[in-house]
């Protein structure tokens, strides 16, 4: 998170006002380092959840491995158990 943050500043540029920060973290759509590759984090103005996306991962007795295709989380929702 500590990345989206140095992206947020970065685009508010000289304008660090609390309006102008709301502003630009409610409208991201980036892929940053340290998460799994392509899941993004997006917000929009009515949708300020900016991780909404999974991958299945297994321990083979050594370390984790990622398996399967990153999942949706509307998808992920629907297909877990009531």
């Amino acid at each position: 998170m500590g990345t989206a943050f140095v992206e947020v500043i970065k685009r508010c540029g000289d304008n660090l006002t609390r309006q102008n920060i709301m502003k630009i973290v409610s409208d991201l759509d980036l892929e940053i380092g340290g998460y799994i590759p392509g899941v993004r984090i997006r917000t929009s103005r009515t949708d300020f959840f900016p991780i909404e996306q999974l991958q299945m991962m297994r321990f083979n007795g050594v370390h984790w491995e990622l398996f399967g295709p990153l999942i949706n989380g509307e998808e992920a929702r629907i297909a877990a158990p009531n």
